[in-house]
């Protein structure tokens, strides 16, 4: 049983303040494994005060420094990647396949960053001035629950490339993974202070981070509606902000798509990581005139879907992360069923065989019209839209027709038509025929998906402030 009451405050493991104590609960067995002590606000401010009596050493580290320090946090998190697998398999149900190549992206991520920093010029003239790029200051680096690892890593190797110390806040609903993934960080010897770590509501540790006038900057993943919180609460601050939300990504399929490729593709992007995914293709879009061979294929390819033990390698998708999750799930397919959309996979409760564990029936709705709830509002669980359309404008206007813009996907056999339909659509990324991103390109959205970007030079440039320098010649 895991007995977890510390939070991670400059260089050390200390006993929190908070008093809530919540179960952590295996999702695969609904088995309590172990208990958490969540941080407070006086938590916070330990850890802030912290950050910010780093900051001052920190900022004015070198280049080389800062790649030292990346390389060092590199080695470290991938010699724990067998324990940032294991933990989010056994807290948050992530199937052995995904969660493999999360613990070696978090690792990857300071490498990536590395990269990005010593090809970055930190100064540069402009005309007759010197432009410095400097670190905006002390950053909260606040994480979703259902890409622990993976999202911490990345924030904290573009806030270490720019300078910028750190208080990491991932989800309460994650601290066993928040705790291996404290520990691999702290193994790599950093400075004491550059980056602090602790799990807490959002009313309290979250209001905080988001209020207090010595955080400069909130880079912030997670939900619309909180981050809509976030960003009013950091504007009181003048606080730098940047928000990584919601999603309801398309999936366009062109009259000439190879479907025994693009199909396992397009099912693959809308049930990533159980369904829950921000950038999940969860509205298939498709020629009205191949809807009943598209079905045939979705369904023969939902047939090969392994639901189950998240630890065996076979499987393909593994329970929710909660209760919460799964009655969330369960009552959007009820919704897609009343207002008349038509089942072709899976439907409501659990999977044949799985009586326990927060498992959800991979679910595919066909006859989807674009007022239908399941077509407008994110589900984050393994349910599928399919809505077809007449010609091309009338699915880019389908595709924009939300207030969302994460993510979208074109599966097409012609590369020029496909970039022509991804030059139109209102979405952060466009992917043309695969579902892999690229690491080191820009991450983020537009409308009600966020504000800012991530990853790569659009990651590290977003931690720094330029400072412009004139003298009289």
């Amino acid at each position: 049983m895991w007995n977890i009451s510390e939070a991670y405050i400059d260089g050390k493991f200390v006993p929190v303040q908070g008093t809530e104590v919540i179960q952590i609960i295996n999702p695969a067995t609904e088995a309590v494994i172990g208990t958490a002590t969540l941080a407070n606000r006086d938590d916070a401010r330990l850890a802030i005060h912290a950050a910010r009596r780093a900051q001052r050493t920190f900022a004015r580290t070198c280049k080389a420094e800062r790649i030292e320090m990346l390389r060092q946090l590199q080695a470290a998190v991938l010699s724990s990647a067998g324990q940032i697998r294991d933990s989010a398999i056994e807290e948050y149900g992530g199937v052995f396949a995904r969660t493999q190549w999360v613990s070696q992206y978090a690792s990857q991520c300071f490498a990536n960053a590395a990269q990005t920093l010593e090809d970055y010029p930190l100064i540069r003239t402009v005309g007759t001035a010197q432009v410095v790029m400097e670190p905006v200051g002390v950053s909260a680096l606040i994480a979703p629950w259902n890409s622990v690892a993976g999202t911490i890593c990345s924030k904290l190797a573009s806030a270490i490339a720019a300078g910028c110390t750190s208080v990491i806040k991932p989800s309460e609903l994650s601290p066993l993974q928040s705790r291996v993934i404290a520990q691999a960080l702290h193994s790599a010897g950093l400075p004491d202070g550059i980056f602090n770590m602790l799990s807490g509501r959002g009313q309290d540790v979250g209001d905080e981070l988001s209020t207090h006038p010595d955080i400069a900057r909130i880079s912030f993943t997670g939900s619309t509606a909180t981050g809509k919180l976030i960003a009013r609460a950091g504007l009181q601050g003048m606080k730098r902000v940047s928000l990584a939300l919601s999603g309801k990504s398309a999936s366009i399929v062109l009259d000439d798509a190879d479907l025994s490729t693009t199909i396992a593709l397009a099912m693959n992007a809308a049930f990533m990581n159980n369904g829950q995914a921000c950038i999940a293709g969860t509205r298939l879009l498709v020629p009205r005139t191949r809807l009943d061979e598209v079905i045939g294929a979705v369904q023969a390819f939902a047939a090969t879907l392994h639901v189950g033990d998240p630890k065996d390698p076979d499987t393909a998708m593994g329970p929710l992360a909660s209760l919460a999750q799964y009655q969330r799930v369960q009552h959007y397919i009820q919704r897609g069923l009343a207002q008349g959309a038509r089942l072709i996979v899976g439907g409501e409760g659990r999977p044949a065989g799985l009586e326990q564990g927060y498992f959800a029936r991979p679910t595919v709705f066909a006859n989807v019209s674009q007022d239908m709830f399941i077509a407008r509002e994110e589900i984050f669980g393994p349910v599928l839209s399919i809505m077809t359309y007449d010609s091309e404008e009338q699915a880019i206007q389908i595709a924009n027709g939300t207030e969302y813009g994460l993510y979208a996907y074109v599966f097409s056999s012609d590369l020029q038509r496909a970039s022509h339909i991804a030059s139109r659509l209102e979405a952060g990324t466009v992917m043309i025929n695969r579902i892999n991103p690229e690491l080191l390109a820009p991450f983020g959205g537009v409308k009600q998906s966020g504000i800012g970007r991530e990853f790569g030079v659009a990651g590290l440039e977003s931690f720094l402030e330029a400072k412009t320098i004139v003298t009289a010649l």
